[in-house]
């Protein structure tokens, strides 16, 4: 039996969107997906959903789940679930929609939420096993779309394309996901992964990092995430090669 709280539209997949797909099924929820990723990831995706939410004066309110709004007005009765940019402090989406349908937490969620919020370190902070660590990372890289073809340019972007300036370690990406290079890195202290038409840094000084590219991340250009040792990066395809290639080397002069 579907309950009244009203509509919720999904965004980019990963094991938490995923896992919250599998909790509005088992419950009954109405809700609306559209297989995004993390870089299509918009409000505009569902404008007819919204309009048909709107023209039947639908009960309950519109939950947008990790959606960048870029509509040119909020919908009535909207709200945004998210935890990344300016709602950074918020707990993870998951925790968010498990809070507002009144769902007991456990031990599974609390993994999914971690990893999501502040990846691996999260999760050890909960007393995770590597086994559990292995399998949470495993299962969020599949929901993300990565492929075994990936996993191997992965590996070939680490052996042929890292460096080491200072305690950063930089990776020129063959691969467009870089999740699988991230996990086999793990642990260091501080990465930044590129390709010719973005880049995304993790670790520690990440906050100093999103403060040399302050006025880009007003604009939208930049985004941010996962607390203080978590990530900043460049929306894709947003800054030519050459504007990459300046802000790699910005960066880097920071561990020089």
């Amino acid at each position: 039996m579907r309950q009244t709280i009203g509509l919720f539209l999904l965004g980019g997949h990963d094991l938490e969107m995923l896992t919250i797909r599998g909790i509005l099924d088992i419950h009954g929820y109405v809700y609306a997906d559209h297989h995004l990723q993390w870089n299509n990831a918009r409000l505009s995706s569902y404008w007819e959903e919204i309009k048909r939410f709107e023209s039947e004066a639908e009960p309950g309110c519109i939950y947008g789940i990790e959606l960048e709004n870029d509509l040119p007005r909020v919908p009535e009765f909207y709200r945004s679930i998210d935890h990344h940019n300016n709602q950074s402090s918020s707990p993870s989406a998951l925790e968010q929609v498990l809070s507002l349908l009144g769902i007991p937490t456990n031990r599974e969620y609390r993994l999914i939420a971690a990893n999501d919020k502040a990846y691996i370190p999260g999760m050890q902070a909960l007393g995770a096993t590597e086994e559990e660590v292995r399998r949470i990372r495993f299962a969020d890289r599949c929901a993300q779309g990565i492929t075994e073809k990936d996993e191997i340019l992965a590996e070939k972007s680490i052996a042929e394309n890292l460096k080491r300036v200072g305690d950063l370690v930089v990776v020129k990406a063959l691969v467009s996901r870089f999740s699988p290079i991230c996990d086999r890195l793990y642990p260091y202290r501080s990465l930044l992964v590129y390709t010719a038409t973005e880049w995304t840094f993790y670790g520690e000084r990440v906050r100093q990092i999103l403060n040399l590219f302050i006025d880009e991340y007003c604009k939208g250009k930049i985004f941010y995430g996962g607390g203080p040792e978590g990530y900043v990066g460049s929306k894709e395809s947003i800054y030519t090669e050459q504007e990459i290639c300046e802000m790699i080397k910005k960066i880097e002069y920071e561990f020089v």
